[in-house]
């Protein structure tokens, strides 16, 4: 006799809605002129990294964004040959190992610039520079920009590379009347200035993120980099136009243990909850080792038999607790922490808010183990 597959705790990913997503900001930006480079840094954002990047691919995204180099060359081993961006690197990096994979690799300083000028033996590279205008963290200071842009343009002239785009990135696009978004398009746009004068003629330039892709249309320029948005959240709730994003992932687990404790019993470490009256309680074998945050312990709300449930007590590495009231529940009853809201249970922006974060640390820290299922276009 078979036996019924064990249902373990999981993210579900809905590949339908990311290329749905994708498509629908597309269609937002490319009356403008622009078109979408879809990041699929950190595995996707918890998503997969080379799952999300078929489906971004699938809804025609020109460009992927990445991080790192072993990102990058993690999806050419997947079989990407399209466009992809990499932004991040450590002194030594494998600079060569891009560049012959044709990935487009960027440079803040002279010094990348020389790393990049060593890792070239056959095809130049594709190269992009990078301003700091205000973010203060990776890119040229406009005092070195200069300087930059003189060394990348002397390194087109002897073939050793061609610089593909120019680009930046802002601090608070997710509060359009910051005053710091205005200064930073206008440093952009002097960088590009200066960069022209240089004699350079980047393919791309683009300066806008999932924030001002949707908030600030004068940003968008050639190319708009879109990362949260991409997976069906809003990076600046509240605020966004709406354009039809769908969360992709849910979270669920079984239910472990159903049980009745008297009033007055203490739960889960600490005894941070007590029990004001006779009540039930329900047993989610996942925890902080699987990514859910110590600190949503009595904050957050899980979805359970069709009604939000909290949670009550710490959060352990494996485990935590939820409150069934006096209603009935049986162990294999499906959890969700999180998913679409659709049906009325909590979205990774309850959970953020509850917890005092961002949804793109609630899902991008999902992992552990649990494990991850696809749902591709179509299926139920």
């Amino acid at each position: 006799m078979s036996r019924d597959p064990v249902r373990r705790p999981e993210i579900v990913v809905d590949l339908g809605a990311i290329r749905r997503n994708v498509g629908r900001l597309r269609d937002l930006v490319t009356p403008d002129g622009a078109d979408v480079m879809v990041v699929v840094k950190a595995d996707g954002y918890g998503h997969g990294i080379v799952e999300s990047a078929g489906a971004a691919r699938a809804a025609g995204a020109p460009w992927l964004g990445v991080a790192t180099i072993e990102e990058a060359l993690l999806l050419r081993e997947a079989g990407d040959t399209g466009r992809i961006l990499c932004w991040l690197t450590v002194p030594g990096d494998d600079w060569a190992g891009a560049v012959d994979r044709g990935v487009d690799v960027t440079a803040y300083s002279l010094a990348e610039l020389e790393e990049v000028r060593a890792a070239v033996t056959g095809t130049p590279a594709r190269l992009q520079l990078k301003v700091d205008t205000g973010l203060s963290r990776g890119g040229s200071t406009a005092q070195d920009w200069p300087a930059l842009v003189a060394a990348a343009r002397a390194g087109e002239a002897d073939g050793t590379w061609r610089v593909t785009g120019i680009w930046s990135h802002f601090a608070c696009s997710d509060e359009p009347e910051h005053p710091a978004n205005q200064r930073q398009e206008a440093a952009f746009r002097d960088a590009l200035e200066g960069a022209a004068r240089a004699g350079l003629r980047p393919e791309v330039r683009h300066l806008a993120n999932s924030a001002a892709a949707l908030l600030r249309p004068s940003s968008r320029l050639d190319l708009v980099r879109c990362g949260i948005a991409s997976y069906g959240l809003d990076p600046a709730p509240g605020l966004s136009p709406q354009i039809g994003l769908e969360p992709a992932m849910s979270v669920t687990a079984p239910l472990v243990l159903a049980k009745r404790v008297p009033a007055g019993a203490g739960v889960s470490y600490g005894h941070t909850w007590t029990a004001p009256g006779e009540t039930g309680l329900g047993l989610v074998p996942l925890g902080y080792g699987d990514g859910v945050p110590r600190h949503a312990g009595n904050t957050a709300e899980v979805w359970l038999g069709g009604v939000r449930r909290p949670i009550r007590g710490r959060i352990c590495m494996d485990q935590f607790l939820v409150d069934l009231g006096e209603d009935e529940a049986v162990p294999g009853d499906e959890v969700v922490l999180f998913g679409s809201g659709a049906a009325g249970e909590p979205t990774a922006d309850d959970w953020a808010r509850a917890c005092g974060t961002i949804h793109y640390e609630i899902v991008t820290r999902m992992g552990g183990r649990l494990r991850r299922r696809f749902v591709p276009e179509g299926a139920a």
